[in-house]
Formats: C-alpha cells, sequence, structure tokens
C-alpha cells in the first residue's frame, strides 16, 4: 500500500487540494480548519470552500464567531447541506471550546470528539490539517478505495479506519485522506471508475467493479 499511495501521491501533486487541506494550507487555524470540517459534511469542494471563505470573512475565531447570529452564519454559508444545522453547530462548538477548552481546539482525538457533532472523520482530519499531527481520517472515498484495491475488507469507515490504524505505516496516515479524496474524485469514482486513466490499475483488485471505463 505504501508503494500505491507514492504513485497516487505523484499522480495528484498538481491537482487543487481539497477545501478543508487548503484552509489548513492558507489560514494554520486549528479552528478554522474544525469549521470548514463541519461545512464539508455530505458538501462539494466546491461548495465548501467559497462557503467557508464568506463565513471567515466575518469571523475566525470562536469569540468573533459568536457575537454573529444564527441567521449571520447561516446566510454566509449557504447552500451547504443542512446549513441551519450546521450554524447552530458551528456556534455551539465555538460556545464550547470557548467555556470549557480555553479558547483552544483540542489537539488530541479524544478531546476532539467530545465536541457534540464532532465524529471520527472530522477529528482526525482536524489533527491532521490542523495541528500536523498523525490521524487516518476516513471518508467514503477512502473507504471504497482501500477496499476497491483489497488492502483491506470492512464494512464501514469506522472498521477501515481500524485495520488502516494496524496496518498502514504511520509515515503514511497524513497523507491518505487527501490523496484519496481527490483520487476518488477525478479517477476511482464510486459508479464507472476510470480504470482505462488510473496508474495503478495492474496493482488493483478491483473488488467490487462491475462496470469501468
Amino acid at each position: 500500500m505504501a508503494a500505491t499511495l507514492d504513485a497516487l501521491r505523484r499522480a495528484v501533486r498538481a491537482w487543487p487540494d481539497p477545501s478543508v487541506t487548503l484552509v489548513g494550507k492558507r489560514w494554520h487555524s486549528p479552528y478554522l480548519v474544525l469549521v470548514s470540517c463541519l461545512l464539508s459534511l455530505r458538501t462539494k469542494d466546491t461548495t465548501t470552500l467559497p462557503a467557508a471563505e464568506r463565513l471567515f470573512a466575518l469571523a475566525d475565531t470562536p469569540e468573533h464567531m459568536l457575537k454573529l447570529s444564527s441567521d449571520q452564519v447561516e446566510q454566509a454559508v449557504y447552500p451547504v447541506g443542512f446549513y441551519r444545522t450546521k450554524a447552530r453547530r458551528i456556534l455551539d462548538i465555538s460556545r464550547v471550546i470557548l467555556e470549557e477548552c480555553g479558547g483552544r481546539v483540542p489537539d488530541t482525538l479524544e478531546g476532539l470528539l467530545r465536541l457534540k457533532g464532532v465524529g471520527q472523520k472530522t477529528a482526525n482530519l482536524v489533527l491532521v490539517e490542523g495541528f500536523g499531527k498523525p490521524g487516518i481520517c476516513v471518508d467514503t472515498h477512502v473507504h471504497r478505495i482501500t477496499n476497491r484495491l483489497g488492502y483491506v475488507r470492512t464494512r464501514t469507515p469506522d472498521e477501515t479506519e481500524q485495520v488502516l490504524r494496524q496496518r498502514l505505516p504511520t509515515a503514511y496516515w497524513k497523507d491518505i485522506n487527501w490523496v484519496l479524496v481527490l483520487w476518488g474524485q477525478n479517477v476511482c469514482r464510486p459508479v464507472s471508475p476510470r480504470c482505462s486513466a488510473c496508474g495503478i490499475n495492474t496493482r488493483c483488485g478491483k473488488v467490487g467493479v462491475t462496470v469501468s471505463r
């Protein structure tokens, strides 16, 4: 798997980074990475990043965020999926960070998971993109592609994360998400993947693939 990830990392290097990765590189703020993660859930990157930019222009710290009304946050992040729910969650988490975390985003998996609305995927992504710490963020792309390759045989993203933690060298933990997200968005699509354009075609088990291009 290490050689496969090395090949894919070279292949996607020139492509635009996923939205949360871009937020981490541009703002260097664990808080804004967390907010962008929340916005990205069930939302395409082409919608997430502009929404994050509009919101960050209004507020870029928990203190500033809490000066906004729920309506203001909603208007800034629309049309991300479930924008009303996400606006309330962002404000609630900002309040908890100020009142219970000393104004700082927790920098451990356990601490992040204590924040209501933060799941395993989001917590790992904040560790990686917000703090530069090792974490394995398993979203739909990572789950699908690692199973399709035959590297894991799992039923859920949580199961995939546990297997990857056991099998994947730590040096690759921080890269696996952004690399496989880009590959999954552009080549290894959920339906009819572009196998003819895949640089790791000969290494792939094509598990579950019935139609390809």
